[in-house]
């Protein structure tokens, strides 16, 4: 790799706000704020407004919406073969 063009890749916080869900990666994103660790250190957080924990495809809350029954329409214009 060419030296010097490349963000320093360190390890980061990412804490989801709805959730209260943390979790410790490897990222080039930086932040002023800072977080404790489980293990005593101290990393740059990061706040997500959502991840996998409050995420209604995830959690199973996704509701499948079939508005004015298109499938039906298209199934009677077009046949269902």
């Amino acid at each position: 790799m060419k030296p010097g063009i490349h963000p320093s890749y360190g390890p980061v916080v990412f804490r989801d706000k709805a959730g209260g869900f943390a979790f410790l990666t490897r990222s080039t994103m930086t932040s002023d704020k800072t977080l404790e660790w489980e293990d005593g250190r101290t990393y740059p957080v990061v706040d997500v407004e959502i991840s996998s924990q409050s995420h209604p495809f995830y959690t199973g809350t996704a509701r499948v919406l079939d508005t004015a029954g298109r499938v039906e329409r298209f199934e009677r214009r077009y046949g269902a073969k």
